[in-house]
């Protein structure tokens, strides 16, 4: 499966499976959920607001109970799956592209009772090992940016998903009004030319037969995740440097500062897009 995976999917798999990654979002966001947050005070930890997000966009889905199938495409450590799998009592696949991230999924399934509950399976969202028609719910938190082809990122979500089935996902966007060139530090940063806007993800939807149900934006929060991942990277440097390489901390606090600068000028958009298939 490898050899098939995109340039973009294969860096990013490299990226997330070093050591200096995995140690940071395990240390930083306590390995459970590493994506953005929703933050209700300014001193609410990064783990906290990374539940909340998780718990808000299970407040949208509809009819999902025990008999549900969910994929969960990029999905990290793999909380969502968790939490979905100990709410709604439903089978889940936690499809995720980097082995060493699979593995302590594996591993804090199995520690809390949910690996009856949770397949974790090393494939890329590109190229879905799943039949037609097969899930009632895809979900995706943070990872769709990480394609050089969201289109077809798209195209196998709508085709393993039931006819009457949802769509949800969040992604750090460029706003659709976002000025050419000035999202380029960013783009350095994951290795990308673009990102995805609100206007893309619906146009590509809707040519595969998806309704967007609702758009909940929630962009100051992408603001105040990176701005709070950056304070604590910054107030932890001496304890991060035990298990990160300093080299890694400062290409994070630069990359994050531009992520920070981004959302702030009104270039970047986020929130939770949910469809559903006709």
């Amino acid at each position: 499966m490898t050899d098939n995976y995109s340039s973009a999917v294969n860096t990013a798999r490299e990226y997330y499976n070093s050591e200096d990654a995995d140690n940071f979002y395990a240390h930083i966001w306590g390995g459970e959920d590493i994506h953005i947050g929703m933050y209700q005070s300014e001193d609410q930890s990064i783990a906290e607001a990374s539940r909340l997000t998780v718990e808000h966009m299970a407040s949208h889905l509809t009819g999902v109970d025990a008999n549900a199938k969910v994929l969960d495409i990029g999905a990290g450590y793999g909380g969502s799956a968790r939490y979905l799998a100990s709410r709604f009592g439903c089978s889940v696949v936690a499809l995720n592209l980097s082995e060493k991230e699979n593995e302590r999924d594996r591993e804090l399934n199995k520690q809390q009772g949910l690996d009856d509950k949770i397949d974790v399976v090393d494939a890329s969202f590109e190229e879905i090992p799943f039949d037609d028609a097969h899930f009632d719910v895809v979900w995706s938190q943070d990872a769709i940016l990480h394609s050089g082809n969201r289109e077809q990122v798209i195209r196998e979500v709508a085709r393993v998903l039931k006819p009457g089935g949802q769509f949800i996902f969040t992604d750090p966007m460029q706003a659709d009004d976002c000025p050419e060139g000035v999202l380029q530090p960013i783009f350095d940063r994951i290795h990308l030319s673009s990102l995805g806007s609100p206007a893309f993800y619906r146009a590509e939807t809707a040519k595969h037969g998806m309704q967007e149900i609702v758009f909940d934006d929630q962009t100051q929060q992408l603001v105040n995740h990176y701005s709070t991942v950056l304070r604590e990277t910054s107030s932890r440097e001496h304890e991060l440097t035990q298990h990160v390489s300093p080299e890694y901390i400062e290409r994070m606090k630069k990359g994050l500062g531009h992520w920070i600068d981004g959302g702030k000028n009104g270039y970047l958009t986020w929130g939770v897009f949910v469809f559903k298939k006709d």
